[in-house]
């Protein structure tokens, strides 16, 4: 399968992720670590991008970017080829450092900021590395706080805004939110749309107009519970659960029950787990799916009733 483009425009909010290759160690000591933040602040002079968060794990880097005019291929280009020819120079290797192509995911900036900030701050934690994130020194977590810990590279102004105009009391509050017990979700951050796309309908849309392509609504995994699928389905056809689930065969029956199987499909359930749900056995469920080209232009409308409702 051919790979899809970046989608890149200015102003453009990135959660890029790169790996070393074969998951091998990119950073071996604390000059490591160094050498691979001074490339940033570098290639942040160079370029003008904004970066609201990083850390830097022993095997992988994580960077919350928003690009200007330069776009983040040419950025990361520069950044990540300048640290590979510091690496293979000085523990004398050769090749690729980094995992083919890193991971960028385009994100809405108003809703995920702050919470991609907390996500990519906690990653020492998650990895139990420390027990607080204040002990971690390869991460911006203390830079909204202190002049320490490479203030350079992080633009800390438009994050603080979020929670004050007066700085002090933005950066209790922003300690506060980063220590509030509250942890941010894999799923939340990865449930991306079309694989590149962190956002809802209306930014996939705003982002498309800009990017002048196209992005495949996908659905996200098992956003909805099978009940509220049920629910939606029930209140739409006026077909109760009791009915999906009985042994009655009437048409409104047969659609609804076709049209759930669709949908919790699309949501990421298993065949397994839709028929466990209707009280059918498997099979009949695989013949509903089979069968979903006769209600084909009733899916769409369902699932529009079933975000709506969300």
């Amino acid at each position: 399968m051919a790979r899809k483009p970046r989608i890149e425009y200015e102003g453009a909010l990135y959660h890029v992720i790169t790996r070393g290759n074969q998951k091998q160690k990119i950073f071996k000591e604390s000059l490591d670590y160094r050498k691979f933040l001074d490339n940033i602040s570098a290639y942040k002079q160079r370029y003008h991008f904004r970066i609201y968060a990083y850390v830097l794990m022993t095997n992988h880097v994580h960077l919350l970017i928003e690009t200007q005019e330069v776009p983040l291929s040419k950025i990361l280009q520069g950044i990540n080829q300048s640290y590979t020819m510091y690496y293979n120079h000085k523990y004398k290797t050769v090749g690729h450092l980094f995992q083919g192509r890193y991971k960028a995911i385009l994100c809405d900036r108003d809703r995920y900021l702050l919470t991609l900030l907390k996500y990519i701050h906690y990653n020492p934690l998650r990895a139990q590395i420390v027990e607080t994130l204040d002990n971690y020194p390869w991460s911006s977590y203390k830079v909204y706080f202190t002049e320490e810990n490479r203030s350079d590279i992080i633009d800390t102004k438009q994050v603080l805004a979020l929670f004050s105009e007066n700085k002090v009391i933005a950066q209790k509050q922003y300690k506060a939110f980063m220590n509030d017990g509250v942890p941010v979700e894999k799923d939340d951050i990865y449930a991306t749309i079309d694989h590149r796309v962190l956002g809802d309908d209306q930014f996939i849309e705003n982002t498309a107009l800009k990017y002048g392509g196209f992005i495949k609504k996908e659905r996200r995994k098992k956003e909805f519970t099978l009940s509220k699928i049920g629910r939606t389905l029930e209140k739409r056809y006026h077909v109760s659960l009791e009915d999906m689930q009985s042994w009655r065969r009437t048409s409104q029956i047969l659609t609804v029950r076709r049209l759930f199987s669709l949908i919790a499909k699309e949501y990421g359930y298993t065949g397994r787990e839709i028929a466990a749900y209707l009280q059918k056995d498997p099979a009949a469920v695989t013949a509903y799916l089979r069968a979903g080209e006769a209600v084909e232009k009733e899916l769409e409308a369902a699932v529009k009733a079933l975000t709506r409702d969300a």
